[in-house]
């Protein structure tokens, strides 16, 4: 019967949040992505900063870019999945008018998607203007980013505006660059949503719309 063997040992105890030696990676990896930068950090100070040996970093990605990708696909990965359960029963294309019903479903996904950005431990979304993060290298995270945008238009009440909803996606993005400059607040993810049902005219629609964006059912 064979020993057992020990895990890698770390240089110092866990000093990062985490269930795994994973998560803790992708949470040092993420501070400093977002405060150093990514051409500045080494997997070395990545490595430190969770508490483990280089090696054992290795051992869950790498290289640097694997580390990248992980953190750029948990950014759309949680709002990917709502929309995808908001848009189940859609036809693909009809011209069903500016009705409240399809308003307050983009709604949820705003308010969803934005509570996101602004709630994050760290402000992610800004490495989505990296050049790295553009490259065919990151192609499926940029493919899982393109269907959400193409569920934020798919869910457009103005289906005579094409692009509608691609303005409110990038609407809600801004929340970005306004957690970057320290000026998001707790209500800034629910006023920007608001601010997309302005946007569509829907304005003086918006409390009916805020009520049925709250009763839609929730994913299984």
């Amino acid at each position: 019967m064979s020993e057992s063997r020990p895990g890698r040992p770390r240089a110092q105890r866990k000093v990062r949040p985490g269930a795994s030696g994973r998560e803790e990676i992708l949470d040092a990896a993420a501070e400093l992505f977002t405060t150093l930068g990514y051409a500045q950090t080494s997997t070395r100070a990545i490595a430190e900063a969770v508490g483990m040996r280089q090696s054992s970093l290795y051992h869950h990605f790498p290289t640097k870019d694997d580390i990248l990708e992980a953190l750029l696909a948990d950014t759309v990965s949680g709002s990917l999945s709502f929309a995808r359960h908001l848009a189940q029963g859609l036809p693909a294309d009809d011209d069903g008018g500016p009705g409240p019903e399809r308003a307050a479903r983009l709604y949820a996904l705003s308010l969803y998607d934005g509570t996101q950005l602004c709630s994050a431990r760290w402000n992610l979304g800004v490495l989505y203007h990296l050049p790295e993060a553009r490259s065919a290298r990151f192609a499926a995270f940029l493919g899982l980013r393109r269907e959400l945008r193409e569920i934020y238009e798919r869910l457009s009440p103005r289906r005579e505006w094409p692009g509608s909803g691609d303005l409110v996606f990038r609407l809600v993005e801004s929340l970005i660059s306004l957690r970057a400059d320290g000026l998001a607040r707790e209500d800034s993810a629910r006023e920007t949503a608001d601010a997309g049902l302005r946007l569509l005219g829907f304005g003086p629609e918006a409390e009916r719309i805020r009520t049925l964006a709250a009763e839609l059912p929730e994913p299984a």
